[in-house]
């Protein structure tokens, strides 16, 4: 059983489009949440979001393949150029063929495919059906809409002639993605792994699924804080690179921590409502996975919706996982959205980078202690803090729980 070191980072996000700028932002507590302007808004009823502004394709892809690639992996492939940029390594020879990459997605290309449904119906349905079997949608749409579709341009950027697979299980998404990849790296299976998630589904269907789910908040997204109204949704990409630890010590890497432990489990019960059992049982197996007491984990980056029954619900969970010993713990969506199979790649980086720089990053938006939701919340302020060891949290829809466990180097 191999040690797995994580020596790449990248992030594309509302807060920040590089690791540095990232970080500076979750240290500083800025939030990303604001209302929507990439997509016309009239129509919905809430209309904040976290974007990530200023992103010009143009600037980082050849006019010439720019077709090829829906929003979802121009955000994936920015984040994994920067983490293999970060990590030093070049997929060369027997690397190249020693390397995956494996990635996450709540929903893949989803404006690829609202701009072809919304061509479809203004151009061939208002004209009659005859007339609609002449519009013809763009030529490349099923491999930019392919949920697979951002992981396979990573690695054919990159020349990664490993395994390539996306997995996609919600709001677990990107959290299932990394911990595969831990696995591959922990056996001996493959030596590097480029791995993390992306998601791009701020368009106007996506968001009125969403609002018909009612648990959209009008204005911000208030993790575990009383009077919470709900979630925000995000766009963004994360991407980790993992690496057999003596691999990356002998060539010198820096290393931004360990890459532990990770915990799977389902509730088998709701599509929508969690289960504090379920969430409870995915901890406690990241934490034996790990070799881990839970008097050893000093900060969790929690899932943290924003939703009532989500935060209480953890809540629950981390108190059966933990017990008296439950650590301080903060959301990360409560500043850049709910990037849903992005979330738990984003917040993986955030952990790594909170143990690196041994400060704890806070919930931002909070008013007021909830009842329900009584563990230290970190609220608003950043803490510095010993940070020896932390878990990241993400449970999806489906029931599906998983959980990451990290160390410091």
């Amino acid at each position: 059983m191999n040690r797995v070191a994580i020596t790449g980072l990248g992030v594309v996000s509302a807060i920040g489009s590089s690791a540095p700028d990232f970080w500076n932002s979750l240290e500083n507590g800025e939030t990303g949440i604001k209302v929507i302007t990439n997509i016309l808004t009239e129509g919905l009823v809430n209309k904040m979001g976290a974007e990530v502004k200023g992103f010009d394709p143009a600037v980082h892809f050849d006019p010439k393949k720019l077709p090829m690639y829906d929003r979802f992996s121009q955000l994936a492939m920015v984040a994994g150029r920067q983490a293999i940029a970060d990590s030093g390594l070049k997929f060369e020879g027997e690397l190249a063929e020693q390397t995956a990459c494996i990635m996450g997605t709540g929903v893949g290309g989803q404006n690829t495919l609202e701009e072809s449904y919304t061509k479809l119906i203004n151009l061939g349905g208002a004209l009659g059906a005859q007339s609609g079997a002449n519009v013809r949608v763009h030529p490349f749409t099923v491999p930019r809409l392919m949920a697979n579709a951002a992981g396979c341009q990573i690695s054919m950027e990159n020349n990664i002639l490993g395994p390539g697979y996306t997995i996609a299980s919600a709001c677990a998404s990107a959290t299932h993605a990394i911990g595969t990849a831990f696995h591959m790296v922990r056996s001996g299976m493959m030596t590097a792994v480029v791995t993390g998630g992306s998601e791009a589904c701020l368009t106007f269907g996506t968001l009125k699924g969403w609002e018909a789910l009612r648990v959209v908040a009008p204005d911000t997204c208030r993790p575990f804080s009383l009077g919470r109204q709900g979630m925000v949704l995000g766009e963004g990409a994360g991407c980790l690179v993992l690496e057999e630890w003596e691999h990356a010590s002998k060539r010198g890497a820096t290393i931004y921590g360990e890459l532990a432990g990770f915990g799977m489990s389902s509730d088998a019960k709701d599509i929508t409502t969690p289960d504090a059992g379920g969430m409870a049982r995915a901890m406690k197996s990241a934490l034996r996975d790990a070799s881990l007491n839970t008097g050893d984990v000093h900060y969790i980056n929690a899932h943290g919706t924003g939703t009532r029954s989500n935060d209480a619900t953890e809540t629950k969970a981390i108190k059966i996982a933990f017990g008296d010993t439950a650590p301080p713990l903060s959301s990360s969506k409560s500043m850049f959205g709910h990037a849903l199979g992005a979330a738990g790649a984003l917040e993986m980086v955030a952990t790594i980078l909170a143990i690196k720089n041994q400060i704890a990053p806070p919930t931002i938006s909070f008013v007021e202690k909830d009842p329900e939701c009584d563990l230290d919340v970190i609220p608003n302020t950043a803490r510095k803090m010993k940070i020896d060891a932390a878990i990241s949290n993400s449970f999806a829809f489906g029931g599906l729980n998983a959980v990451l466990a990290v160390k410091r180097a």
